[in-house]
């Protein structure tokens, strides 16, 4: 995101990886960081390149209002815009942002009429999941996108860590129990994501308040056994 010139554009990182690993919190974590305002819109298979842009809805009073979207609202005031799951979203869609990723720096409005120029503060990135229901990005896409950022899992130390940040009501027991489950699961070909593991030792958390009998072994079925 830092620019050597003022003629040179920023890079538009991709962040890559599984579901589940932190890709959307580092990108905000970041962000909050540079002390910026972020603005996160969630890709789909159903966006359409209006929704990227600039939408008209019809007012309870039969005027008709352009509503701009997230990425319109970051490009303006100059803050960071988070597209996240980025290859969920088709081409045509993807196309009507290609100016914004090269040194044009803008976007054009087919339904409002108007160019919109992005402010120099303006920054994007991309997160993309790792999975097959996912739809391949075209090439003049990808190399607007780099650097390609590989997020992988941590070591096991640290997702310990995060589990006991993340979830300080769980009592010190059960996290050894759970703890344990998990590294046997590792050595397996079972690749338990950071996000299933906090699910995990929540949701357990919640069965042994109710009272249920081995609350462990209940979430471990309704939470990782798919």
């Amino acid at each position: 995101w830092l620019r050597l010139s003022d003629v040179e554009p920023p890079l538009n990182p991709r962040l890559i990886g599984e579901s589940g690993l932190g890709k959307t919190t580092l990108a905000c974590a970041v962000g909050r960081q540079m002390g910026r305002e972020v603005y996160i819109f969630q890709c789909t298979m159903d966006t359409r390149p209006e929704d990227l842009l600039i939408t008209p809805v019809l007012t309870g009073d039969q005027r008709i209002e352009y509503r701009a979207s997230p990425v319109v609202s970051a490009m303006l005031r100059g803050g960071i815009l988070l597209l996240d799951e980025g290859n969920r979203m088709p081409e045509r869609s993807w196309a009507s942002l290609a100016p914004l990723m090269d040194d044009r720096r803008y976007v054009e409005s087919a339904i409002a009429g108007v160019k919109v120029k992005a402010h120099p503060n303006f920054r994007l990135c991309v997160t993309m999941n790792d999975d097959a229901s996912v739809y391949e990005l075209p090439g003049y896409i990808q190399s607007r996108l780099k650097p390609k950022i590989e997020i992988v899992q941590p070591p096991w130390r640290l997702r310990q860590e995060i589990i006991r940040r993340k979830c300080p009501g769980v009592d010190d027991d059960l996290l050894h129990e759970i703890f344990g489950e998990l590294k046997r699961r590792a050595r397996t070909t079972v690749r338990d994501s950071i996000r299933d593991m906090l699910t995990l030792a929540q949701y357990a958390q919640k069965l042994r308040n109710t009272g249920i009998d081995k609350p462990l072994e209940r979430s471990i079925q309704q939470v990782l056994l798919k």
